[in-house]
């Protein structure tokens, strides 16, 4: 009955301080209530009423009941709380991501492609509430999977990105313009473009500045990411007789003037990872920097418990009143 159990009024549970003071009285008044005989002996009498003893009773059952009528006021309830989300707000998310050789650069660990990968899937997975979709882009752009709710889908189409998939080369303004494509038709409040890449825009037909100017006209903010550290990295510089790669010092190069002024002109901000933490925080960043908006819905049932403690205070009261009638009607 009183598993979790709040009061609305607690306040009244000072009133118990009562009960203490009234025992007190009944101590010390209690002689003054019972006639004395004096006499010299009481050989001849014989004493075997048993209700003079527990006449105390009557007055006990009294606190009971009011102790139970001062826990009734105190409104003794339990709490039912059931919430309700509405997304209020809803942001659609294209993250564009290089996949040329470059990418597979061992100065981010285990490389740069993985690393981005393994972040990438935490990002995704804080944003319960959004559409997200993918597109890769080399030599040349597709799109791995078009905007959809649904994570699985999304996660699963990450793992899968790989090297090789397209002709290399860096083709941003092919990447940047694919994403675009993907959320123009976009009903949604916020669309947004995360953009990376580790290089110089030297392949495709469409120039960057081109898609940029397309991703303003249709209101598509865009991120972009410049990865690699500062200096040399340890890339693909060629191919061993098995087909593998064969790794050098290379010189990392990345047009980090176009990828600011993309980012200014759509409303964006750069950002340069040099390693696994800074692109972690990079995608914290912008993972607070677009937030969709949540209105939550909290309704609340309260159930009284107060009644069945009125029912003992009014039996107590009633069965006080029968026996000090009855029973106990000579002693009292």
């Amino acid at each position: 009955m009183f598993e979790n159990i709040e009061f609305a009024n607690p306040q009244f549970f000072w009133l118990l301080v009562l009960l203490p003071l009234a025992l007190l009285w009944y101590v010390f008044k209690h002689k003054n209530q019972t006639a004395a005989l004096k006499i010299s002996s009481v050989k001849g009498f014989t004493v075997t009423s048993w209700a003079s003893k527990l006449r105390p009773v009557l007055f006990i059952m009294r606190l009971l009941a009011l102790a139970a009528i001062i826990t009734a006021l105190a409104r003794p309830q339990t709490e039912d709380i059931s919430t309700r989300t509405k997304t209020t707000k809803g942001i659609d998310i294209v993250m564009a991501i290089d996949v040329s050789s470059s990418m597979l650069a061992r100065d981010l660990k285990p490389n740069r492609l993985s690393a981005l990968k393994e972040v990438a899937a935490d990002f995704i997975k804080q944003r319960p509430n959004d559409r997200i979709g993918l597109v890769g882009y080399a030599g040349e752009s597709y799109t791995k999977t078009p905007i959809t709710s649904d994570k699985a889908i999304v996660l699963n189409a990450l793992r899968e990105i790989t090297y090789g998939e397209l002709e290399d080369g860096t083709a941003i303004g092919m990447g940047l313009a694919t994403s675009v494509n993907r959320l123009k038709e976009s009903k949604a409040i916020s669309k947004v473009i995360i953009l990376l890449t580790d290089g110089v825009n030297n392949s495709g037909f469409i120039e960057p500045q081109t898609a940029a100017d397309l991703a303003v006209e249709f209101g598509i903010k865009t991120y972009t990411i410049g990865l690699g550290t500062n200096g040399n990295a340890l890339s693909p510089i060629g191919y061993n007789p098995d087909g593998s790669f064969r790794y050098g010092m290379h010189q990392v190069e990345i047009d980090e003037e176009l990828l600011k002024e993309i980012a200014k002109v759509t409303g964006g901000q750069y950002f340069r990872a040099t390693d696994n933490d800074k692109l972690e925080e990079i995608y914290d960043e912008i993972n607070k920097l677009e937030k969709t908006e949540i209105e939550e819905f909290k309704y609340y049932k309260y159930e009284e418990k107060f009644r069945p403690l009125i029912f003992l205070a009014g039996v107590l009261l009633l069965l006080e009143w029968a026996l000090r009638n009855s029973i106990f009607k000579s002693f009292i």
